[in-house]
């Protein structure tokens, strides 16, 4: 008599066409069965939207890399921001928990009101004061409330290859424009989306092979790379790397003028610090994530190719 195979593991991403949504795509496809639902297949804002297709597709684990990601449109638009970061992830939360599924979610440096001087842990006491940041904190507190299986994974300055980002704005701004100025005194950590992807993907792998997934270490972690940085290095290491690899500039990485955050016109508070320290996945999962400039040098060479086919 022939063994019959088990189905292959069912998986849900959300807000597939966002930079991470876009990178997690390609690396759990190699893990397991993906079902990758824009904001047409599933609208955030809409919570019968939410458990129709949670419901339908019955997935072994939720990906939620949607979310309401203007900062200073937030301000104005706080419904909106609370709806999708905060009430939708309760809602995927209950999903989950009906189905016995694993929920992922992505939060944000943004949770933390940026006084303190060294990096963040996980434990320390979030305290944003955006919008922004407090609707995705509403989600994480969503989380925390459930009785869901989940791993809430906090990262920031986010950029990929695909979709818009800061690394593309000052390229293009570099580009066109005879000055640039850039803020010198906000610090963070840049963590790209392939980067989150395939640290996702490994953490999948690892929810997989086990037999009890109920020993599976849930919880709260932070996914950012090592090191830090500020928004003008940052532009200057951009701009650095676009020279060398023959991009042509109008305005060069030593010309890129450094400002105080003060004379930055910005809608929403922002953290002085938002570095996120990331001992805990390296401890709990062996997961060590490299310095920023590899993983930033590696999305800009492929963002410069597709200059190059311009």
């Amino acid at each position: 008599m022939q063994r019959k195979l088990a189905a292959r593991p069912s998986l849900v991403i959300t807000g597939c066409n966002g930079q991470i949504g876009f990178e997690l795509q390609r690396y759990l496809a190699q893990v397991c069965r993906v079902v990758a639902l824009d904001r047409a297949a599933c609208d955030l804002s809409r919570t019968a939207a939410i458990r129709e297709a949670m419901r339908t597709i019955r997935p072994d684990i939720v990906v939620n890399a949607a979310g309401y990601t203007n900062v200073d449109k937030a301000e104005i638009d706080r419904e909106l921001a609370f709806a999708i970061n905060g009430a939708a992830v309760g809602v995927l939360a209950e999903e989950c928990v009906a189905l016995q599924s694993l929920l992922i979610h992505y939060s944000t440096d943004y949770v933390f009101d940026g006084n303190k001087q060294q990096p963040y842990v996980e434990t320390d006491t979030a305290s944003p004061e955006s919008i922004y940041g407090k609707s995705k904190l509403a989600g994480e507190e969503a989380i925390a409330r459930s009785e869901v299986r989940a791993l809430t994974l906090r990262t920031g300055w986010v950029a990929g290859a695909h979709g818009d980002n800061f690394i593309k704005r000052i390229l293009k701004k570099s580009r066109s424009q005879q000055t640039l100025s850039v803020v010198a005194d906000r610090f963070g950590t840049p963590t790209t989306a392939p980067r989150i992807a395939s640290v996702t993907a490994d953490l999948v792998r690892k929810y997989f092979e086990l037999e009890d997934k109920r020993s599976f270490p849930f919880g709260l972690y932070h996914l950012a790379a090592s090191g830090q940085t500020d928004w003008h290095t940052y532009s200057v290491e951009i701009l650095t790397r676009a020279r060398a690899q023959g991009i042509a500039l109008r305005v060069q990485p030593e010309q890129v003028i450094a400002v105080s955050a003060t004379e930055y016109a910005g809608v929403a508070p922002r953290p002085r610090n938002s570095c996120l320290e990331a001992k805990k996945i390296e401890r709990v999962f062996g997961i060590k994530l490299p310095e920023w400039k590899i993983d930033v040098h590696r999305v800009l060479d492929e963002i410069f190719q597709h200059v190059r086919d311009e």
